[in-house]
């Protein structure tokens, strides 16, 4: 089964900034919904940011304005630069590109 592939996470100090990547693993991510979700210990899965339709992007409220969700077509690739993070920003993220999910890429944000 095709799975996307997250990199980038890792431990930086609040304030700081870090930038997910992800592999398409071959998908197609000119069209069709892709976006970021993440999970924290004790919550439920929740989107981070994503990109609808040819370039509609969303993003959940707590990340407004600090997050920025991109994509580079012809590399295949989708992005998460992360700026001013928080500590509740602490969690696993992942990448779903048309309902195909990674395995998470684990991000910690000491205070």
């Amino acid at each position: 089964q095709v799975q996307p592939v997250e990199s980038g996470g890792g431990l930086v100090q609040a304030g700081g900034s870090l930038r997910l990547s992800c592999s398409s693993s071959g998908l197609n991510i000119r069209h069709g919904n892709m976006g970021w979700y993440r999970r924290a210990p004790g919550k439920e899965r929740e989107l981070v940011a994503g990109i609808e339709g040819v370039n509609s992007k969303v993003y959940g409220d707590s990340v407004k304005g600090r997050f920025t969700i991109s994509r580079d077509s012809g590399n295949k690739m989708l992005y998460l630069q992360m700026n001013s993070l928080k500590p509740e920003d602490t969690a696993v993220y992942f990448c779903m590109i048309r309902n195909h999910w990674g395995q998470g890429t684990q991000v910690t944000v000491s205070s």
